[in-house]
């Protein structure tokens, strides 16, 4: 790691990354999990993975407010990381039921740990510290470190040598991460305490029993959610809809109380939350309509000599990401010493434009599919490429972007707030998804499947796809002159 940056770094960036693992680790195999072993159609298994991983993102809110208010953030991710490794071992059930309640817990426990990891990594460094951009980058390095340890090795074992021993993999990581934060406690220096140790006496077993009771509240929204319709959408989306008012009151409410200058730049974060909304709604397609592209559509030999499972594609994201994270991390600082460091919002749309122009090369492999309609696998490779030079642009930055505009009293809720666009992403990017889904359950998947028919509905999803995305990157850049003179200085 760069000179200069606190020890405390090294923790969270260990803890960050073993939590990451086990994330990763169960995403790249729930959507696989669903259909090939519980032989659930494309369509209600994206709905399920898109209910997962919208209230993954959407548990932060709550849990980044009660660390705010009552546990502190090392407590939060202490707890957090515990209730998700017993999620993971709950799923070794082997069974629809056990797969949701683990899935319930894991949500609970990412709630606490994910926001507040962030938030420790913010606080440890001063107001204007030019080394924060930095130190985001280094510990978004630590994020996919464990995510190209679960893609290449987590999802690949449950894929390849049975389903449990994937998602056990994964319970055995967030442990790993668990002791490592424990152990490291002393390096934060005191960051991360309660604000109030009264309230902590005072109310932290209620939050922690309260957040385990809601666990088979969450088993019933999996499970029933999708049915239970209102106004032409389904219960998650109304429960998301309720958090982003509770959570946009609550920070234009704070921005107003601060004077101009805090209103301003509370606006830009909201305006930023719905550019975020966009691109993870197209990048996050990794998980779902992706990875079964890369099942039914891509030649995944690799040299002839060894075929690459569907699961193990994500890798590419990840090792794009170490490989060229620390030269972001350096480039940016260095831009920012000469006076050339793009603003935020520009940032945002160029790395849109990113995204988008990935989908698009997709169109050139399908140019090169052959009579079996395989896309080569490097197109592939070159598109998440693409995808992860646009993340570069955009993720770190936005971590470290939060804990600059937001209040210092609400750091953790904004942190929140802004992993609550995540969870709108993950629930946008599941109907996006279905769009390209094969009809019929189980068996009926693989008759109903005509592989030249499936590659063009894959190309007609993605390339509209990747036209909207760099339409929608361009317009932001363009915004980003006066967006940034809203933000008062940040950087």
């Amino acid at each position: 790691m760069n000179e200069g940056h606190p020890k405390g770094l090294y923790v969270c960036f260990g803890a960050e990354m073993f939590e990451r693992l086990c994330y990763y680790g169960m995403r790249g195999l729930l959507t696989l999990y669903l259909i090939k072993a519980l032989h659930m159609g494309d369509e209600r298994a994206f709905g399920i993975y898109g209910a997962y991983t919208a209230l993954v993102y959407a548990a932060p809110v709550w849990g980044g407010k009660l660390a705010d208010k009552v546990l502190g953030y090392r407590r939060a991710v202490m707890f957090g990381g515990i209730v998700m490794a017993a999620g993971e071992f709950l799923i070794l059930g082997d069974s629809q039921f056990w797969l949701f309640l683990g899935m319930s817990a894991i949500i609970v426990g990412n709630g606490f740990f994910k926001a507040n990891i962030s938030t420790i990594v913010g606080k440890l460094y001063k107001d204007g510290d030019p080394l924060r951009d930095s130190g985001f980058t280094i510990f978004y390095m630590g994020i996919n470190i464990g995510a190209l340890l679960a893609t290449l090795v987590v999802a690949p074992i449950g894929e390849t040598h049975g389903y449990m021993w994937g998602f056990g993999l994964a319970g055995v990581g967030i442990l790993a991460g668990v002791l490592q934060f424990w152990l490291g406690q002393n390096k934060l220096e005191g960051v991360g305490e309660p604000q109030d140790m009264d309230a902590y006496r005072k109310w932290g077993k209620v939050v922690y029993g309260g957040s385990l009771a809601a666990i088979p509240l969450l088993y019933a929204l999996i499970t029933y959610g999708q049915s239970i319709m209102f106004l032409g959408q389904d219960l998650l989306f109304w429960i998301l809809m309720g958090l982003l008012v509770f959570v946009c009151f609550n920070l234009v409410q704070a921005g107003f109380k601060g004077g101009g200058v805090a209103r301003d730049r509370i606006l830009v974060l909201l305006i930023l939350m719905v550019f975020n909304v966009v691109f993870w709604a197209f990048f996050e397609q990794a998980g779902t309509s992706l990875t079964m592209f890369a099942l039914r559509n891509v030649d995944r030999s690799v040299f002839g000599i060894y075929e690459m499972p569907a699961s193990q594609t994500q890798f590419f994201n990840p090792a794009f990401i170490i490989l060229f994270g620390s030269i972001f991390s350096v480039m940016w600082v260095k831009l920012s010493r000469i006076g050339k460091n793009p603003n935020i919002p520009m940032k945002f749309g160029l790395g849109i434009i990113q995204l988008g122009l990935g989908f698009l090369i997709l169109l050139v492999g399908n140019k090169m599919a052959g009579p079996d309609a395989m896309v080569p696998l490097i197109f592939l490779g070159f598109m998440y490429l693409l995808h992860t030079t646009g993340e570069l642009f955009l993720s770190p930055i936005g971590l470290s972007m939060v804990t600059k505009l937001a209040p210092k009293h609400m750091t953790g809720s904004a942190m929140g707030a802004w992993f609550l666009s995540f969870a709108f992403s993950m629930y946008v990017a599941a109907v996006l998804a279905k769009f390209t889904g094969v009809e019929g359950e189980g068996a009926a998947v693989a008759a109903n499947l005509n592989p030249a028919e499936s590659l063009a509905n894959y190309m007609h999803v993605f390339g509209n796809i990747g036209l909207v995305a760099v339409g929608i990157g361009v317009f932001l850049v363009l915004l980003s002159k006066p967006l940034n003179r809203m933000m008062h200085g940040v950087e």
